[in-house]
């Protein structure tokens, strides 16, 4: 690649850098000496690069590889914390490439930074691609397809100068309250294991590094709780919750983020045998391991197994535990003087830095630190990444239920159609969305698939939550349609658990009152999560939808009218009522029968679950 001007250097050299004579054809003078160094030369081995660049740090300098922040101070930073978010690809590019030259030019020795966003099912930067949610990518089955999503966010991510992806989230979801329900692959550790190392391999290929969430067991608290106390035996940790980080981690990945909550009374942030004696001495782990938000600062304030900031620092670095995201408020003074004072051996310190230069060599950065802007307005939201989101949303479609074959609709039979809900219009995208560069509606694409003359007639009806809107309209509507479609979701996400599983709001309602109408009727799950309630057996087709990516809205349309047959199947155990829970397929044998006294103990929609118009 080649710079503004033309010359031949083997790099991308941005306009906003000051020393243009430390930047030679194959190599960068970053201590400014006037030497190759042998930590600047990329013809020799990443471990002597390492040792020699540690050798030259000072105490200071080591640990600021093991902050994250927002800006760069003097003696360096190992991380930069989404400072690209709300910029689009151009800018965000020379953003980038002006935090890199400041890394570089205003630094002692000039390691560059490693810039981290979310990038879940889609770089969460303005104007990126935005592919169908995590759990809808689980129910396409098809990891070639998850490993070209994800090659297609690493493009996008390395192209705007983003070098860490916080993603994939590979916990296990056995019950479904759990609002973050809709970021992972759901309940089963093998389908788990196969999507989460397919989008590893596929980021570790560009360069991206892949950071698999949240270690571990984060999202199955008593009563579906994220973040709370886990007391599972070993076993159980090795048979289902491991295998999903196992597999990332042997696909390439080159971080891994320790999770908030508690395993058996210890902080999974300063566990020293998850960090170190199952990651690294067991499974080879080669990066480094990455704080939640804030997680370091939980051992003393939430969990409060630490009296002091030293002794909370020094605990998750002995622990294993090498960079505190998103700031540096432990590992700075406190992490300085826990050391100065004995609690921290340097040499622990060192094997920390170690991990983090590793990885920053092992990307390239130190060999290839800027984005070029155009590429980044090239790549980001282009055409290919487009068609790819809409296959993906295409194959995430799950046919919950049709009967009398009520889909896929009939243009040639269809005079008017009712589309209604608090999603007909909008385009939920899902949790660590950003803002993509376009969005395709359900409304808009089955006003653009349906016969010239067909009356498309639209109304609300309520929102999601205790809000009507146009009720009424939307019920009388209906009545006058041939086919009622009814477009519905659910509140969830980080931080939302549900204690119930029904509609929120008046969307139930909404529904009974428009089967009563009498008007055949289509619901659409636009969720990343089950729903329950009375309604299910009173709707004739049910569409799992999920948060289907910006091209969602053409997929639906396309499914509901047969130009595409759904062949989605369900990543967890839907159940029938909220007090089944926990529920999934793989349990254990049991000493008594799984059934209650007032329902089923069996599934609404077992895991697998998925119709298809075809009969075979």
């Amino acid at each position: 690649m080649t710079d503004n001007s033309g010359s031949s250097k083997g790099f991308y050299i941005p306009p906003s850098v000051k020393r243009p004579d430390i930047y030679h054809k194959s190599w960068i003078d970053l201590n400014k000496n006037g030497i190759m160094d042998p930590y600047e030369n990329p013809k020799l081995p990443i471990e002597e690069r390492v040792e020699d660049l540690l050798s030259r740090m000072t105490l200071e300098e080591k640990i600021a590889q093991l902050q994250s922040g927002i800006y760069i101070p003097k003696c360096g930073m190992g991380n930069l914390t989404c400072v690209l978010r709300r910029l689009p690809p151009r800018e965000g590019a020379k953003r980038a490439n002006e935090l890199q030259v400041r890394a570089i030019e205003e630094t002692r020795l000039g390691i560059p930074v490693i810039i981290h966003d979310e990038c879940l099912h889609g770089c969460m930067a303005m104007y990126s691609t935005s592919f169908p949610q995590a759990i809808g990518l689980a129910a396409t089955w098809d990891p070639d397809l998850v490993y070209r999503v994800a090659k297609a966010i690493g493009k996008e991510t390395r192209a705007r100068g983003i070098h860490q992806c916080l993603s994939p989230v590979v916990n296990i979801v056995r019950d479904v309250r759990a609002g973050r329900t809709e970021e992972s692959y759901g309940e089963d550790p093998y389908l788990t294991s196969v999507m989460g190392a397919a989008f590893c391999k596929a980021l570790r290929e560009e360069g991206v590094i892949a950071t698999p969430k949240h270690f571990v067991a984060n999202f199955v608290g008593d009563g579906g709780r994220d973040s709370h106390e886990i007391h599972f035996s070993e076993r159980i940790l090795r048979e289902i919750y491991f295998p999903g980080f196992k597999a990332c981690i042997k696909a390439g990945a080159l971080s891994v983020m320790a999770a908030y909550n508690s395993l058996d009374g210890i902080p999974c942030s300063c566990n020293r045998w998850l960090l170190t004696e199952v990651l690294r001495d067991e499974w080879g782990f080669e990066g480094f391991v990455v704080s939640d938000y804030g997680s370091v600062a939980g051992i003393l304030y939430r969990h409060r197994v630490a009296a002091t900031s030293e002794e909370t620092a020094a605990k998750a670095l002995k622990a294993g535990l090498d960079v505190e995201l998103p700031r540096a408020e432990f590992y700075s003074e406190p992490l300085i003087k826990a050391v100065k004072e004995g609690m921290v051996p340097e040499e622990v310190v060192d094997e920390a830095v170690r991990r983090v230069l590793r990885v920053k060599f092992l990307i390239g950065l130190f060999d290839n630190p800027f984005a070029n802007p155009e590429e980044a307005e090239k790549i980001c939201g282009c055409r290919e990444h487009r068609e790819l989101a809409l296959q993906a949303a295409r194959e995430a479609i799950v046919l919950l239920k049709n009967e009398g074959k009520l889909l896929p609709l009939d243009r040639d039979k269809i005079g008017s159609i009712a589309v209604l809900g608090p999603f007909s219009d909008e385009l939920p995208l899902g949790g660590y969305s950003g803002i993509p560069p376009r969005k395709v509606t359900p409304l808009e694409a089955i006003k653009s698939k349906v016969k010239p003359g067909t009356e498309v007639y639209h109304a609300k009806g309520c929102t999601i939550f205790n809000t009507m809107k146009e009720f009424r309209k939307a019920v009388d509507i209906a009545r006058k349609a041939d086919v009622a479609i009814v477009f519905v979701g659910i509140i969830e996400g980080e931080g939302k658990d549900r204690a119930r599983l029904e509609l929120p709001g008046l969307q139930e309602e909404l529904i009974e009152e428009v089967v009563k109408t009498g008007t055949p009727t289509v619901v659409v799950l636009m969720t990343g999560s089950a729903v329950t309630g009375d309604w299910i057996d009173k709707v004739p087709a049910i569409i799992q939808a999920w948060y289907p990516g910006q091209e969602g809205g053409t997929a639906i349309a396309e499914v509901l009218f047969g130009e595409y047959n759904p062949g989605g199947k369900l990543p967890f155990t839907w159940p029938r009522y909220v007090g089944q829970l926990p529920l999934y397929y793989n349990y254990k044998p049991s000493g008594r029968g799984y059934d209650y006294v007032d329902m089923p103990g069996t599934p609404l929609f077992p895991f697998g679950h998925g119709l298809s118009y075809t009969e075979f």
